[in-house]
C-alpha cells in the first residue's frame, strides 16, 4: 500500500492505517495495585518511556519536513521507518512492541487488563508493571529486581526514572509507610476545575446533592430566554471535566479528600445498591456498587440499567448480577498478583433478591428479565460469589444511587476510606 500525505496527519481509513486501538491500563487496575503495595509495602516507582520507535505495518510517505527539505530533490517525498506522534497508529504500534518485549522477559500478561503485567521472581517474590501510554508503574518487595526491569528496558528503550512514584494519571499518591497507607489525592486536578469555572470562591457544600434533588428533563430550559442563556453557560465543557470529580461546590470544600489504601478491614468486599426507577424521564432503575480490598475502595460504578425493570426486586436481582461480574474480573485480577483472597461477598439490602438468586424453580415475575441475567445462579450455586444481606444504613453504596443528608454520606465516605 503507497500513498502520499503531506506530513503524516491527513491519513485515510482504509488507505494507510487499518487498527489504531491501543490498550491503556484500567483505573481499578491502578487502585488494585496502590492497594496490594499499601498493605505489603512494596516499592512503587514510576518510568516514563518514549515510544517514539514503534514499527509501521503499512507503507506511509509525507512531504519533507521544514528545515530538513532537499532542495534538488523538493518534488521527493519520505518513507517513514518509525512511527511519528501524528500517526493515527503510533500508540497501538508502541504499545505492541512494548508487549513484545516484556513477553520475551518472562512477564504474563494479566487477562482481566492487558496494561498489566506481573512476574514470579527466583526468590518467590513478584514484580509488577502498569503501563499507561508511555508511562509506567513498577512494583516489588525487592529493590534489586526493580533495578534489574529498569535496566533491561533502558537497554531497549529510551526512557527516564521518575523515581517513587508521586503522580498517577495527574492524581498526587502520598505515601505513610509507617502507617502502611497510601493516599491518592486530586487536589491539583481539582483546584485546576474550580479555577477553569470561575469557581474557586464558591461557597462549599457538604454534599454533591441536595437530599430532595431529583434529575429530569422537565429541569432543562424549556422557553426560548431560558434556552438562549443557557447556551452561554459551559455546562457541556463542566461535565466533560467531572470525569473523574463531581460537582463544583462540593469540591470547593474537599479538595483534601483523599483515597486511603492500607488494610482497615479484611478481605475483598462488595456492595451493591440500587435506586428503583430513579430516571424520572425513561423510568430505568439506577445500579450503583463498589468493591473494596482491606476496607479500600478499588472500584466502584453507577449506571442506568438497559431495561425497565418492573418491580424493586428485579431491579436489585439485576443489579446484584452486574455486581458479580466486576467481582468475578476482580478476582482473577488478585489471583494473578498473587493475593489469595477469600470467596467474595457481595452485601444488598434486599432478602428478596436474595431469594431469588438462590431459588432455581420460575417465577412468573421474572420472566421478563433478560436470560443473560440469570448467570448470577450458577456462579451462586457454585460458590465462587456470597450474597449476604447488609442493613440499609450500613450500605456504603447509598451515595451513589441517591441524594443523602449529610451524615448518611459522611458515614458512606469512611466506609470506603475515603478522608481527609
Amino acid at each position: 500500500m503507497e500513498s502520499l500525505h503531506k506530513k503524516g496527519y491527513s491519513q485515510i481509513p482504509g488507505v494507510n492505517f487499518t487498527d489504531v486501538f491501543s490498550p491503556v491500563v484500567k483505573h481499578s487496575s491502578i487502585r488494585a495495585l496502590l492497594g496490594i503495595v499499601a498493605m505489603h509495602d512494596l516499592e512503587l516507582l514510576d518510568v516514563k518511556t518514549v515510544f517514539l520507535d514503534g514499527e509501521l505495518e503499512e507503507d506511509i510517505y509525507m512531504q519533507q519536513p521544514e528545515g530538513f527539505t532537499v532542495s534538488e530533490k523538493y518534488d521527493y517525498v519520505c518513507l517513514l521507518k518509525k512511527s511519528l506522534y501524528s500517526l493515527k497508529q503510533s500508540p497501538r504500534q508502541w504499545y505492541k512492541r512494548f508487549d513484545s518485549f516484556m513477553t520475551s522477559h518472562d512477564f504474563k500478561t494479566s487477562s482481566f487488563d492487558s496494561c498489566v503485567y506481573f512476574k514470579k521472581n527466583n526468590n518467590g517474590s513478584f514484580m509488577y508493571l502498569l503501563l499507561y501510554v508511555d508511562d509506567m508503574l513498577i512494583a516489588s518487595k525487592n529493590k534489586g529486581e526493580i533495578r534489574k526491569v529498569k535496566s533491561q528496558l533502558s537497554e531497549e528503550f529510551e526512557m527516564k526514572d521518575l523515581g517513587a512514584a508521586k503522580k498517577i494519571l495527574g492524581m498526587e499518591t502520598l505515601r505513610d509507610r509507617k502507617a502502611s497507607k497510601l493516599y491518592l489525592s486530586q487536589k491539583e486536578y481539582i483546584e485546576k476545575v474550580l479555577c477553569r469555572f470561575n469557581m474557586q470562591s464558591a461557597k462549599p457544600v457538604s454534599t454533591p446533592l441536595a437530599a430532595y434533588f431529583r434529575l429530569s428533563s422537565a429541569l432543562s430550559p424549556q422557553s426560548d430566554d431560558e434556552i438562549e442563556y443557557m447556551s452561554h453557560v459551559p455546562y457541556s465543557s463542566t461535565v466533560g471535566s467531572l470525569m473523574y470529580a463531581m460537582i463544583l461546590r462540593y469540591l470547593r470544600g474537599t479538595t483534601d479528600v483523599c483515597l486511603q489504601f492500607g488494610r482497615t478491614r479484611d478481605g475483598f468486599i462488595g456492595y451493591v445498591d440500587t435506586d428503583f426507577a430513579g430516571d424520572l424521564d425513561r423510568r430505568r432503575s439506577l445500579t450503583g456498587c463498589v468493591f473494596t480490598i482491606g476496607g479500600c475502595a478499588i472500584s466502584w460504578k453507577a449506571t442506568l440499567q438497559t431495561a425497565v425493570a418492573l418491580s424493586t426486586t428485579e431491579a436489585k436481582y439485576m443489579a446484584i448480577t452486574e455486581a458479580c461480574k466486576e467481582a468475578i474480573s476482580l478476582k482473577r485480577l488478585f489471583s494473578e498478583l498473587n493475593e489469595d483472597l477469600q470467596i467474595n461477598t457481595v452485601f444488598r439490602d434486599s432478602q428478596s433478591a436474595i431469594f431469588l438468586i438462590k431459588d432455581q424453580m420460575f417465577h412468573e415475575r421474572t420472566k421478563y428479565i433478560d436470560v443473560w441475567y440469570h448467570f448470577v445462579r450458577d456462579i451462586i450455586a457454585r460458590g465462587d460469589i456470597v450474597v449476604s444481606k447488609i442493613s440499609t444504613h450500613e450500605n456504603p453504596v447509598d451515595m451513589m444511587t441517591k441524594s443523602l443528608p449529610i451524615t448518611k454520606f459522611e458515614h458512606c465516605l469512611d466506609f470506603v476510606s475515603v478522608h481527609c
